[in-house]
């Protein structure tokens, strides 16, 4: 569970009239922060059970689920103990102005890498993609024949500018919550669909054989391949960087504890679901972007009715959860080049200067980057596991409003080994296979 936090270190302050009116409700945290947590982090997890097996799989969301509730509640504790309202905020007043700039960057890597990522995905799901010399038409192809208009390069241009752009135009968070419900209903008909799918498989028997454990075939090199699935799941739960602007619109900022803790346990639900289901229903044909597989035809309408209705709700729901992310980069950017400036929100130039380069680039990285495994490899050992877990130990370790009691200077310690270690294990095992790959 999250940290305690005690009576002494709340002030008792009455909001004023004028900040009273627009406090976020309860409802929209939940379904901002499951948002945030459910993005393209899913699609990836049934290849990470088919690397580890079922059981280190379901085991590894639920141990970084609790971490990840832990870490947040650190955050919120530390924040509340001092003056700080942002993330940014607490690492400067434990390390200083470049604890301040490193979170910063961090979060934007963080942030702009998942865009980039959702951005592939959703142009994926229209207009196909080329795996391993197999070509896997979109949905675009697949109703209307190969044109130029339905190409990767176009079809992501319509989706940028008729939808993403009016959604990342929004200047509060709360404004989000409508779209953020929506998206998490889809999420959750994803996971339904592919449910029902792999029920009908089994009673059909034609489901695969899971591993329930890793196949260790190849020595220590597979064994320390497992450590590079492992990020994969650790960046499925980066949802840190929002939980500032979405505590701090509520009434009281501690309801966001109540509402993260609410978020982690769907969103690891959803996790074992969708890991689980997938991987009974494709095996060792799962690939790394799990929206692929469901292009393959079936025997009946309704089957690839279903397949349709997949790709496409969770290619809406990535749609909708790319906006939560721009509001973080958004900010953050602006926080690191303008510090001494007044509310971005209160200055259009700088609001409009910020957003349309961001999203330009958005775009480019996504006709440029053909696959997400790699990406959340590297993100999940470097920039999330520095955002989840590093940075928000290295806080509690540092105690410099005295917050800290010895339980969790004891968690602290306990995540922040294990953090480091995993990562410098799977940087390292990515960095040995990529150049094996390229000598052979």
């Amino acid at each position: 569970m999250s940290p305690a936090i005690k009576a002494p270190l709340l002030p008792n302050q009455e909001p004023s009239s004028s900040s009273s009116e627009n406090h976020g409700s309860f409802a929209g945290a939940v379904f901002n922060i499951s948002t945030s947590i459910v993005g393209a982090g899913i699609m990836a997890i049934p290849a990470a059970f088919k690397v580890l097996g079922v059981i280190p799989s379901l085991s590894i969301i639920v141990i970084i689920a609790w971490l990840s509730n832990v870490s947040a509640g650190f955050l919120m504790k530390s924040s509340l103990a001092g003056d700080s309202t942002t993330y940014a905020g607490v690492m400067k007043e434990s390390f200083g102005k470049s604890g301040a700039v490193a979170v910063t960057i961090v979060t934007m890597v963080v942030t702009f890498g998942s865009m980039i990522i959702f951005s592939i995905i959703i142009g994926d799901v229209l207009s196909g993609n080329e795996k391993d010399g197999i070509i896997h038409l979109g949905l675009l192809q697949e109703w209307f024949g190969s044109h130029w208009w339905n190409s990767r390069f176009f079809g992501l241009l319509f989706i940028f500018v008729f939808l993403l752009l009016p959604l990342v135009l929004c200047r509060r968070v709360e404004r989000l919550a409508l779209s953020s419900a929506i998206s998490f209903l889809l999420a959750l008909l994803f996971v339904v669909i592919s449910s029902v799918l792999a029920i009908i498989a089994l009673v059909q028997g034609k489901t695969k054989t899971p591993r329930l454990f890793p196949e260790l075939n190849d020595g220590g090199l597979s064994f320390f391949s497992l450590f590079t699935a492992s990020p994969v799941i650790v960046t499925a739960f980066t949802f840190h960087f929002n939980v500032h602007p979405v505590a701090f619109e509520l009434k009281d900022p501690l309801d966001v504890l109540s509402a993260t803790r609410i978020s982690v346990i769907l969103c690891a639900a959803i996790y074992s679901a969708t890991g689980l289901f997938c991987y009974l229903l494709f095996g060792d044909s799962t690939m790394t972007d799990v929206l692929m597989n469901f292009d393959q035809s079936t025997s009946s309408s309704i089957g690839s009715l279903l397949n349709d209705i997949v790709r496409l709700s969770y290619a809406i729901h990535l749609m909708l959860v790319f906006p939560l992310l721009n509001f973080s980069l958004r900010a953050n950017l602006d926080e690191l080049l303008f510090p001494t400036k007044h509310s971005l929100v209160e200055d259009n130039k700088r609001f409009f200067g910020i957003t349309f380069p961001l999203l330009i680039s958005c775009f480019l990285g996504a006709i440029a980057i053909p696959d997400i495994w790699y990406f959340f490899q590297f993100l999940g050992s470097t920039s999330t596991v520095s955002i989840a877990f590093i940075f928000p130990a290295a806080i509690v370790l540092r105690n410099v409003n005295g917050f800290s009691t010895l339980r969790e200077k004891i968690v602290a310690s306990v995540m922040l080994v294990l953090a480091v270690a995993t990562s410098i294990i799977a940087i390292s095992t990515n960095i040995y296979t990529f150049t094996a790959t390229e000598e052979t």
